[in-house]
């Protein structure tokens, strides 16, 4: 592990030690998700974000020329215009103004593009007192520590501490009521508006056609630092542009919403030209910040994230967020985004540990108002670190010289399947690792490699008679070699509603642990290695019974082999047919379903696995098995919440965070009741599994499609 990670590691472990700020954080990530189901109902979320998309995607590619008119119409109205290629020319170019107009004080609103250029630390270094008059952002400044969140700076401060900090500026002990604490710092920033010599403030949007500026708050400190110094400085990133004022208004409907979870916020200013003065004139000075920027809409891999409004609820719904918060999970901007950002914006140095951070979980993908694929983004960072500083010895092995070689890979695990019995003894899960190892089964157990894989048990069923249709089973390395009961109670509800199914032999992994580390070559390798084996079985369908392996099929299969002339068409025929088990069992329900028990099996709740609900979108189908196989759903708290597994991630990538996340979810399935938990992951059901039989809870875990096989029975 290198220096870097090792300070990384010491960073996440004080943050995970601090239960208080992970409660904290965590109820509002639930309260959160409440309000902004209710603050969008009524409004139609996809097209909007769709069309936001559109928008920016129109700007991003021709940005030099909406950048020039705006430029244009800015400087018609009164405005100033400087375009700063860096943060250094920006600073410069604020310093100067600063010094010409003999500044001692500035007053800022939240602007998270000076944090970007370390503003602040400019100024104070030519003598000019900066002050936050943002509450938020006073708070953290007075903590000498930076935002922890791009919207709510302060959300990892508790009111005793900020009034401990209050108290040691005012010199006496303050109450730790919130209203108080308002009126404490609204009594002391008064006087700064009044004596300030320059106001600075970022820009929510910058609408071409008027060049006009828009800035969302939900305090009135911007309107004061926009209004009463002599000077006004405006901040804001090539990025924020919008054509018109009609595209500005459909960006306002989605940010409050996507931010706060507020329907609108309590002031949207427009400025247009500098504010009108009696006794002076007043100037607006807009900095148009690149600082990597151009470099971000012409990079292929993350060019989407030219579309980010800076709302952070990528960051109110992460649960890595919510494990170790913004101070960790951030450079200078927080959560996915932050990871993107951080990268273009600072350097992939920078961003390195982030990257490796994020579980993929796509909850950010979910909610994000622009539509930003942003683990697709990530993965994209991953092959680009992993090119410049490898993936480690053992993966490189591991990925390079077994994965790509499938005889070896499946050899070596038949082998250790005979030498694990030390280790499991006539158990089915490892219950103790020794030594240094000994970390990974403190908390759970881990599952222990089949005495033989399903490829095997399937050779010895029969097969269905004149079937109806003809499916190929794509298994997933966890179905194949850890539990191969799900594959075949599988093939034996295949049967009972006369479906051949087909196994092909020359399958292996998906490719996507490679993928996920961040090399390319394996996982294409990988794809060309499955696209072949599913193609031979000239199916009308393929299956799976892994989420990760239909992502892996359905998404990264085609942009892997988009270059390849052979089997680039038959990846993306093969993606068109393939389905999750679910999905085609449910299908399957309405015409010749089991006869399900006639009194009711038990109580089950159900996790709904993140590739499937977020990567798939499949969410009602297995709860139908579910209902067909007699059991009765009593919904978890979070369902879709990541149980924390995120293959190697829970092991070799960030265990200490995993098993935050996993916590969170075990104390969900606890809270239902339910004698079983089911999900449709092999990866989820290890995690949920090796959670529950650490802890000796009387819970089993189970796939939809096991349960359902089940009800055969009961016929």
């Amino acid at each position: 592990m290198s220096r870097r990670a090792r300070r990384y590691r010491h960073l996440i472990d004080q943050a995970l030690s601090d239960v208080r700020r992970q409660e904290a954080l965590h109820r509002f990530g639930d309260a959160y998700l409440a309000a902004r189901a209710e603050a969008f109902a009524g409004l139609d979320f996809a097209g909007l974000r769709h069309d936001i998309a559109d928008m920016k995607d129109t700007v991003r590619n021709d940005w030099p020329a909406y950048l020039h008119k705006f430029m244009q119409q800015a400087e018609t109205s009164g405005a100033k215009v400087f375009l700063a290629r860096d943060a250094q020319a920006a600073n410069a170019y604020i310093a100067e103004l600063a010094q010409c107009h003999g500044a001692r004080l500035a007053v800022k609103s939240k602007s998270m593009a000076s944090e970007e250029i370390a503003l602040n630390h400019g100024l104070e270094a030519i003598g000019v007192r900066v002050v936050e008059t943002d509450l938020g952002e006073w708070i953290v400044q007075l903590a000498g520590q930076r935002p922890s969140h791009m919207v709510m700076p302060a959300i990892h401060m508790f009111r005793d501490q900020v009034a401990e900090l209050f108290g040691n500026l005012t010199g006496q002990q303050e109450s730790e009521d919130i209203a108080h604490l308002v009126e404490v710092a609204r009594r002391t920033l008064r006087q700064e508006f009044l004596n300030a010599d320059l106001g600075i403030s970022g820009a929510n949007l910058a609408v071409v056609e008027d060049g006009s500026l828009a800035l969302v708050t939900n305090e009135g400190n911007a309107r004061l630092v926009a209004t009463i110094p002599p000077v006004h400085v405006v901040l804001v990133g090539i990025d924020k542009l919008v054509p018109s004022l009609e595209d500005a208004v459909r960006v306002l409907q989605v940010l409050p919403r996507s931010a706060t979870a507020q329907a609108a916020t309590s002031y949207v200013t427009w400025l247009r030209g500098p504010a009108p003065g009696r006794e002076q004139q007043r100037e607006l000075h807009i900095v148009l910040l690149d600082n990597g920027r151009s470099k971000l809409a012409s990079s292929e891999e993350g060019r989407d994230a030219w579309r980010c409004l800076r709302c952070g609820a990528c960051a109110n719904v992460c649960p890595v967020y919510q494990a170790i918060g913004g101070h960790v999970f951030g450079h200078v901007y927080v959560g996915s985004i932050g990871i993107v950002l951080t990268a273009f914006l600072h350097g992939l140095e920078a961003a390195a540990e982030l990257i490796q951070a994020c579980i993929g979980c796509r909850s950010c993908v979910e909610v994000c108002p622009a539509h930003i694929d942003l683990e697709h983004i990530i993965l994209g960072l991953r092959r680009r670190l992993a090119a410049d500083e490898g993936v480690g010895t053992i993966k490189d092995l591991v990925f390079k010289r077994v994965l790509r070689n499938r005889r070896l890979f499946h050899g070596l695990l038949r082998t250790a399947a005979r030498m694990q019995k030390p280790l499991t003894g006539n158990a089915t899960s490892i219950r103790h690792l020794p030594l240094f190892f000994s970390s990974l089964t403190e908390w759970r157990t881990l599952p222990a490699i089949a005495p033989r894989p399903l490829r095997d048990l399937l050779a010895e069923q029969p097969t269905a008679t004149a079937p109806r249709l003809r499916v190929a089973l794509f298994g997933g390395c966890a179905a194949e070699f850890v539990l191969p009961d799900i594959g075949l109670a599988l093939a034996r509800l295949l049967r009972h509603f006369n479906i051949e199914l087909v196994y092909p032999e020359g399958q292996s992994c998906c490719g996507i642990p490679a993928l996920y580390a961040g090399d390319a070559a394996t996982a294409t390798e990988l794809a060309r290695q499955n696209v072949l084996a599913l193609a031979q079985t000239q199916a009308d369908a393929v299956i799976t019974v892994c989420p990760t392996c239909t992502s892996a099929l359905t998404r990264h299969f085609p942009d892997l082999l988009a270059g390849d002339p052979t089997l680039a068409d038959c990846a993306t025929g093969l993606a068109a047919i393939t389905r999750d088990a679910a999905v085609l069992l449910s299908e399957q329900l309405g015409n010749a379903s089991p006869v399900a028990p006639t009194t009711i099996a038990g109580r089950v709740t159900y996790h709904d696995s993140c590739h499937l609900r977020r990567g798939s979108e499949v969410y009602l189908q297995p709860r139908q098995v579910l209902a067909a196989a007699g059991w009765h759903l009593t919904e978890m708290a979070h369902p879709d919440r990541c149980c924390g597994f995120g293959g190697s991630y829970s092991v070799l990538g960030q265990p200490a965070i995993a098993r935050a996340i996993a916590q969170d979810k075990l104390d969900d399935i606890i809270a239902t009741g339910a004698e079983v938990v089911a999900a449709d992951c092999p990866g989820c059901l290890m995690m949920l599994h090796g959670l529950v039989e650490k802890r000796g809870l009387p819970i089993r875990v189970a796939h939809s499609v096991e349960l359902l096989a089940s009800s055969l029975d009961d016929q």
